[in-house]
């Protein structure tokens, strides 16, 4: 029997999405654990009572770390950096697989594990700042997805809509920045229409004034993945608001119904079977 990945889901301080991406990965054929992050610091006898290097997959899941009191993301990615960072770039460093969704792709972008230029892991380029239209958006967004990236979780997407929820979800970064990720395809995800051509910062096809309609992106590997959408939570068909309409559709066309996985799922397979191909 082919044994399971093992995935990390980061919990407590605020953190509220840990249940729906533990139910995720589970169903991509993980196994998962909730880990609160004082469990991997070392405590005064020197040793963790969780060791990250067993895992094969972190995720930083969404929410609102310490209350986002000194911005989004900023206390985690401080916490997790001064505790875990040689162990976090020795994960790294081993091909595993980080993500990052929402509050988790805040705090991996302020830790500077992305957009990991030339390796380096360490330095900050790009920021998550206050939406344009100065207000938290929760709604249902379409996303392109670029087929150039080497980003190993969106292997087979194209196009999918996700749940937003965020107040500080608008990518800022240099002109240099945004170039040198365009050409290395690291833009992984950009906002767009319900026919699938780019928002152009069109609100609210671009929910948050993102520079060029970026949603997610991903270090040179592909093995590091932040975004601002919600994947684990379209987990499920009847998860997205038009369900029943899209159902109704279907069947005037006379065609079958959908597999009962919602498209986020798509995902957590990718990230799953690549850590069953090459780490296992």
């Amino acid at each position: 029997m082919t044994s399971r990945p093992k995935a990390l889901v980061m919990t407590g301080y605020g953190l509220n999405c840990d249940y729906e991406t533990y139910y995720c990965l589970e169903r991509a054929g993980a196994q998962a654990a909730r880990i609160h992050i004082n469990d991997l610091i070392p405590g005064e006898n020197g040793a963790p009572n969780v060791r990250l290097e067993d895992f094969h997959i972190i995720v930083f899941d969404g929410g609102f770390s310490w209350g986002d009191d000194h911005g989004a993301g900023v206390l985690l990615a401080c916490r997790a950096r001064t505790h875990l960072g040689g162990q976090i770039r020795k994960f790294i460093d081993e091909g595993k697989l980080i993500m990052g969704i929402c509050n988790g792709f805040q705090a991996v972008v302020n830790m500077g594990l992305l957009p990991g230029v030339d390796g380096d892991y360490s330095k900050r380029d790009v920021a998550l700042i206050t939406n344009d239209c100065a207000n938290f958006r929760d709604d249902w967004i379409g996303l392109t997805a670029n087929p150039q990236s080497p980003c190993i979780f969106t292997k087979g997407v194209d196009y999918l809509e996700l749940p937003i929820r965020h107040g500080e979800g608008k990518l800022y970064a240099s002109e240099d920045t945004l170039d040198t990720m365009e050409r290395n395809g690291q833009i992984v995800f950009q906002y767009s229409g319900a026919d699938g051509t780019p928002a152009k910062g069109s609100f609210p096809f671009n929910p948050n004034g993102s520079l060029r309609d970026i949603a997610g992106i991903c270090d040179p590997t592909g093995r590091i993945l932040g975004m601002m959408p919600h994947p684990e939570a379209y987990n499920r068909r009847t998860n997205h608001p038009q369900w029943t309409r899209q159902k109704a559709a279907l069947r005037r066309q006379g065609k079958a119904l959908p597999h009962d996985e919602g498209l986020g799922m798509r995902i957590f397979h990718n990230a799953v079977a690549h850590v069953r191909e090459h780490l296992l």
